[in-house]
């Protein structure tokens, strides 16, 4: 292969990489915020991605909320909206199925509800993927707009060799670092922030200092719910999705979140952003089929290594 080639198409794999990784990143925040304060593994987390890409294409599209924003602006607009509907949603789930099967309630129960909490979860996605079915059809979508097909020409860097930026991925992976970084520092400096880090840390010493920690996971429930349709909604402007699409990126939200440690937020996004770059730097070997294989060898890899995680704290048993 000539070299201008070579280096053509590994500077655009690495560019692909970042832009699909830091979206990557936002979605396993939102997997890492349930789990790293609530302690639930939620087997729902593809399934609202799906509904944010829906609520983003309804909201662009289908009702025409936004369609004054025009093509350019409006489906990334629509992206953030879908944020609070779907934060909404995960906020009427807890109150009426998570709680039961999670929190204080379940404690000193067997195995402190794990075993309620995978279920219920399950159930969820199923109900959310053929709902969706029923309800949105089984014809692919996309949230349209002129950015998908347009490019920014870096270069040439060396000879020839040009870098192609997506317009509609670079936008997308820069909303998705602004959100991650607002999160982040509502979470580290607000009272918000404190109150869903006592109920993390210490949910009985959190209730004697007067924190609803009921309420607290309500919100981490929701708010991670949100954060994942966020990401739905920013991917929905560059590929087509169905009903079933949670199910090709749930693993990779868990691959992410186990990666960067399990419980840390700024970890699920380095994980995140770790599998996206080894699933666009493996096009250069592999075919289509066989990339996420190579997700699970260097995340066997780096778990045989360092077992908590990139980020994550090891943990001493009594």
């Amino acid at each position: 292969m000539d070299l201008e080639v070579l280096i053509e198409n590994t500077l655009n794999v690495l560019a692909a990489g970042l832009t699909i990784g830091c979206i990557y990143g936002l979605m396993c925040i939102g997997l890492g915020l349930i789990f790293g304060i609530m302690r639930i593994v939620n087997f729902a987390q593809g399934e609202l991605l799906m509904l944010g890409m829906y609520a983003s294409l309804y909201l662009v599209t289908g009702g025409g909320v936004l369609a004054f924003l025009g093509p350019y602006v409006g489906p990334f607009v629509g992206a953030l909206c879908a944020g609070p509907i779907v934060f909404a949603g995960g906020a009427l789930l807890h109150r009426f199925l998570i709680a039961r099967v999670s929190g204080l309630r379940t404690a000193g129960s067997i195995d402190d509800g794990h075993f309620g909490q995978l279920l219920v979860t399950l159930g969820i996605s199923l109900i959310l993927q053929n709902g969706g079915l029923i309800v949105f059809g089984s014809t692919p979508e996309t949230v349209r707009t002129p950015l998908a097909s347009r490019a920014v020409e870096i270069g040439p860097i060396y000879g020839d060799a040009t870098v192609f930026l997506n317009k509609a991925r670079l936008i997308a992976c820069a909303v998705a670092i602004i959100t991650a970084i607002t999160l982040y520092l509502v979470l580290e400096y607000t009272r918000l922030g404190k109150a869903l880090r006592a109920a993390a840390d210490n949910p009985t010493a959190a209730t004697y200092m007067g924190i609803d920690v009921d309420r607290a996971y309500r919100i981490a429930f929701a708010l991670g719910c949100g954060i994942t349709a966020v990401a739905g909604g920013l991917m929905a402007t560059y590929l087509s999705f169905g009903p079933f699409i949670g199910l090709d990126y749930v693993i990779i939200m868990y691959s992410g979140v186990v990666l960067g440690g399990m419980g840390s937020i700024l970890g699920a996004f380095w994980g995140g952003l770790t599998v996206g770059f080894v699933q666009q730097c493996s096009a250069l070997a592999l075919p289509p089929q066989l990339q996420n294989a190579a997700i699970f060898v260097v995340f066997l890899l780096i778990v045989s290594l360092r077992p908590q995680g990139l980020f994550g704290r090891s943990a001493e048993r009594a």
